[in-house]
């Protein structure tokens, strides 16, 4: 069952190590069905590279094994708490990216002076206290901070991103860790000035409007 999705989330999986997002085993990325409300999600402890579509793990809200010889993922406690809280969502992503995670080493959210930030999320990137990672409490810190956002950080962990599939929130991911590298960078040479919020909400709606072939196919000459 769900075959389709089980193709998707283990390529987005595959994108975690591609990109330079996650070492090792640490990190992933699951899907949720919005006909069953069944997730897909990659195995535990299992090397990107030795990932496919059959080795992803289907389960449902509570966390029952539907489908699958392997255990899940231990953070799908996190990733079923988001869902359950989450109605909007279809996607997440976790990963320990060096750079947006530097900034939850530190406890600081991640400040929107970049457009790839507001394009992708319309806001910052708010950090998380610390929460026990693997269990329920950390979804639970990840939904309070994303406040209806699409990423959070939590403190001392990592960061997880969300999105309408599991594409778009590995999306996210790799533009926000792109972001984190940027501004990071910049911090080093002085303070930094955030966006103005009309202007974060601004771009925010231009992009959703214009990015993508289905967006808007004007060009101004």
């Amino acid at each position: 069952m769900l075959e389709a999705l089980k193709v998707e989330v283990c390529e987005q999986n595959h994108e975690l190590p591609n990109n330079g997002l996650v070492v090792g085993s640490g990190g992933n990325v699951s899907g949720r069905d919005p006909a069953t409300g069944l997730v897909v999600i990659k195995p535990s402890g299992v090397k990107f590279a030795k990932l496919t579509p059959d080795t992803m793990v289907v389960v449902d809200l509570d966390g029952t094994i539907i489908e699958g010889s392997m255990k899940p993922s231990v953070d799908t406690g996190i990733h079923l708490y988001i869902y359950r809280h989450r109605p909007d969502v279809f996607g997440i992503t976790h990963t320990h990216s060096p750079y947006a995670t530097s900034f939850a080493a530190r406890g600081e959210r991640i400040p929107a002076v970049l457009t790839p930030i507001t394009h992708m999320l319309g806001r910052d990137v708010p950090c998380a206290p610390y929460a026990t990672p693997g269990e329920v409490e950390t979804g639970k810190a990840v939904v309070e901070a994303a406040a209806g956002g699409m990423a959070a950080l939590v403190q001392a962990h990592g960061v997880f991103t969300m999105g309408k599939s599991a594409t778009e929130a590995t999306s996210v991911a790799m533009y926000l860790e792109e972001a984190a590298m940027t501004t990071h960078i910049a911090m080093l040479r002085g303070p930094v000035t955030e966006m103005p919020a009309a202007e974060i909400e601004r771009c925010y709606h231009w992009f959703r409007k214009n990015y993508g072939q289905s967006g808007n196919k004007k060009v101004n000459a």
